[in-house]
């Protein structure tokens, strides 16, 4: 059994990214001050290195934490699975409904230039002081991963935690490529339609790993 499900590593692992990925991307207040200092090339590294780690750290917390209270009660852990379930086909509509009338992630370079203490305090309060990262990070995505088998979820946290590096690391080393193509609403088009797209398939897979386990 332990064997077949590692087979399946791959999958949870990918899981975890296109979760991760598909939460993450959007316009807000971190990742347009991500992509500010990346514009102005100033302490990139210990800014990206931050929000990433931070993102991995919750993510973790989530999966760990929800996993162990979840083990007794698996009443709850199906019922949050549908719930899980429901949360990203109605985020999916939304992402689908957000391509209709995109808008832009623009960060203006200018401004006065922060030392490395102030950027890793404004990337700590952009991050931790938003309770939407606490309901994704957390609730969401530790929910859904911790209904993995138990020798799976260090794969499904490696792919979420792959996620937030990509994309912060993205964002922050190629802003002077990015900054454009994300002040078109074209882009903004195509990136909400895969993302709600994504976000179906996986509520799918919620729905049936539930279902299933009635």
């Amino acid at each position: 059994m332990i064997t077949s499900n590692l087979a399946a590593a791959p999958a949870a692992l990918l899981q975890g990214l296109a979760l991760s990925l598909g939460l993450i991307v959007a316009i807000g207040a971190q990742n347009a001050f991500v992509l500010r200092q990346g514009l102005r090339r100033e302490h990139v590294g210990p800014v990206v290195l931050f929000c990433a780690a931070a993102d991995a750290l919750l993510i973790m917390a989530g999966v760990l934490g929800m996993a162990q209270a979840l083990g007794e009660r698996p009443g709850l852990a199906r019922a949050l699975a549908l719930a899980g379930a429901l949360f990203l086909a109605v985020y999916g509509g939304l992402a689908l409904r957000r391509a209709r009338h995109a808008g832009q992630l623009r960060a203006a370079a200018g401004g006065e230039g922060l030392g490395r203490t102030a950027a890793l305090a404004q990337a700590a309060a952009f991050t931790l002081l938003n309770p939407h990262v606490y309901l994704d990070t957390v609730l969401l995505v530790g929910s859904i991963g911790a209904q993995q088998p138990a020798e799976l979820r260090a794969y499904f946290i490696a792919g979420a935690a792959l996620a937030s590096a990509i994309w912060f690391g993205l964002l922050g080393f190629g802003a002077r490529w990015l900054a454009p193509w994300f002040a078109r609403p074209r882009a903004w088009r195509v990136l909400d339609s895969l993302i709600g797209l994504t976000m179906w398939v996986l509520s799918a897979l919620l729905l049936r790993h539930a279902l299933t386990g009635l």
